[in-house]
């Protein structure tokens, strides 16, 4: 089969995904034609990716997320603002889109939750069959347990998801455990997709936490842990390092942002203390590590990870950075949960290659167009 891949281009998760799945289907003979990835103005198609995947990559201009300069939070109205004001653009781009369905003629797409995907689907309605992969599509499962307090962003976060799946002909949702599917939202449950450098990886027993500072915040909260207690040996990794390491003190060592580097120590680290971006906490459930997952602000996506994580047993949720919350939980953490979330992980090549193969072969049983049906469901809530 010939697949394309259109690719929301924002952070590495869906980036790393579409690698880890064009590898997947390499190897099983089928071929990656190219990558449509959304990009923005101030926003190129990061290095790593150019690098990792041998298909065509076309830049295709898309609206990104919109954060707080100073405190590093989601600001939905902002972002929904600056989509408006690119509305011409982003229609160059939906039949940029269009016209590379036509032109590479694929027997699938593959959509990494790009908005471009779905909004081309249900206005310039290609015949071609879309299937839809992200670990977002979970917050439509009724297992999903709801963040509280947070109704006027998670209607924002559910409409951004529902603009991206327009037309697909199954959600292929990543989670962190086996969950049953669920036909009204054609939801079909997979493992996580990772990066082949962490499943290379021998965990071992380390006696240091790690932590991954993306917030302006957590790095004041981490250098208040550490004077607490400052016998405790943490390293983290985050932007603000001129150098490859910068040694605070004896316990206290800052690394520059490295992919490779944060893995080699991930695989050797006591916990890890990060926000709760899905790769990062899925990548610490396959090495065995027991994950402190910190939200970003008003990042609905996170705040159900967070939930969801916790539910699974890979880690535990917190609002701020609570050395003593972690500590506490250390001796509490099940490892068996590594065993299992590695054996629901090895059961993701059949899945995904059945789900695409289903796609390319199974015409649709609705009578009524994909658009007509996902705006009733966009109304239903």
């Amino acid at each position: 089969m010939r697949v394309l891949f259109i690719v929301q281009g924002e952070g590495r998760g869906h980036l790393t995904q579409a690698v880890s799945l064009a590898q997947i289907l390499k190897t099983a003979g089928h071929e990656v034609v190219g990558a449509l990835v959304g990009v923005t103005e101030n926003r190129d198609v990061p290095a790593f990716f150019r690098e990792s995947f041998a298909a065509s990559i076309t830049p295709v201009f898309s609206p990104g997320l919109v954060y707080n300069a100073g405190t590093n939070e989601l600001e939905p109205v902002k972002t929904v603002i600056q989509a408006v004001k690119h509305a011409r653009p982003f229609w160059k781009s939906l039949k940029q889109v269009r016209k590379a369905i036509d032109t590479q003629r694929p027997d699938v797409v593959v959509n990494f939750y790009e908005m471009l995907g779905g909004l081309t689907y249900a206005l310039l309605r290609p015949t071609v069959p879309m299937v839809c992969i992200a670990h977002q599509y979970f917050a439509f499962h009724p297992n999903f347990q709801r963040p509280r307090n947070k109704l006027f962003i998670e209607l924002a976060f559910k409409l951004n998801t529902r603009l991206t799946c327009f037309g697909a002909r199954e959600l292929l949702t990543l989670s962190f455990d086996k969950q049953a599917d669920y036909a009204p939202q054609r939801i079909r449950i997979v493992p996580p997709l990772l990066r082949c450098e962490v499943t290379q990886l021998t965990p071992t027993e380390g006696d240091f936490l790690l932590a991954y500072v993306t917030q302006a915040g957590l790095r004041t909260e981490l250098e208040k842990a550490h004077r607490q207690q400052p016998d405790i040996q943490m390293h983290g990794f985050h932007g603000g390092v001129t150098g490859p390491d910068q040694v605070v003190d004896e316990t206290l060592t800052y690394h520059a942002i490295d992919g490779k580097r944060f893995l080699e120590f991930m695989a050797r680290c006591k916990a890890i203390v990060t926000t709760a971006g899905f790769e990062s906490v899925c990548e610490a459930a396959y090495l065995g590590k027991p994950v402190l997952m910190i939200p970003q602000p008003n990042h609905f996506e996170q705040a159900g990870n967070a939930i969801d994580g916790q539910r699974a047993g890979v880690g535990i949720a917190a609002d701020r950075f609570d050395l003593n919350l972690l500590l506490n939980y250390l001796p509490n953490h099940n490892p068996q949960v590594s065993e299992r979330f590695r054996h629901w992980y090895a059961q993701g090549n059949y899945l995904f290659l059945n789900a695409i193969h289903r796609a390319a072969t199974v015409k649709p049983t609705r009578s009524e167009g994909f658009f007509i049906s996902r705006m009733r469901q966009l109304l239903r809530g």
